[in-house]
């Protein structure tokens, strides 16, 4: 199974990213959008994990999730992967308790490491964002991510983490495997 650990921002705040990307889609169809259902912020990748290792990986991220509080977040401006004159991916970043979220994170990797589904990218710097688009080929999206760079969308607590499997297939669609409530 392809999985990964994300939080999931609520419908209002996608609702108001939404609007935002809305004026920039019917002009750059050589992108593939991704679609607000998919919508998510990535904690940690896990890539094929085994169902052995997701046996173990369930209550480790469950522990994880219980060592830390709830925090805030909001989805702000723009940028891109690589670079935005030679995407490959286009994105929203985040604002508000960055420390937070990034160590939620390394505790959600270190879980998926105990449990023997370490994450394949867990060597490099953890940068959140919420994907927008990927590039078929490497696109200029300065134009776009010039015009989302004032954007500063609603403030939401971060209060819960999920698993979730990517199914095959052509656009990405998932399928939540577990949820589990921050510290409260």
């Amino acid at each position: 199974m392809r999985l990964f650990v994300g939080l999931a921002p609520p419908p209002a705040v996608l609702d108001d990213l939404d609007g935002a990307c809305a004026p920039f889609r019917p002009l750059r169809d050589d992108l593939r959008w991704t679609s607000r259902d998919a919508w998510h912020i990535t904690l940690a990748f896990l890539g094929e994990v085994t169902d052995l290792s997701l046996t173990r990986l369930l209550p480790r991220l469950e522990r994880a999730a219980r060592r830390h509080q709830p925090f805030s977040l909001n989805l702000a401006g723009a940028g891109a992967f690589p670079g935005a004159a030679r995407a490959n991916v286009l994105w929203s970043g985040l604002k508000g308790d960055r420390r937070a979220l990034g160590e939620l994170a390394a505790s959600v990797t270190a879980a998926a490491r105990r449990a023997g589904a370490a994450p394949p990218d867990s060597g490099r710097r953890y940068q959140p964002h919420l994907t927008l688009a990927r590039c078929r080929a490497p696109a200029d999206v300065r134009t776009i991510v010039d015009g989302l760079e004032g954007y500063a969308g609603p403030q939401w607590p971060a209060e819960e983490i999920y698993l979730i499997r990517s199914l095959p297939g052509g656009q990405p669609r998932y399928e939540t495997l577990g949820t589990w409530k921050l510290r409260c």
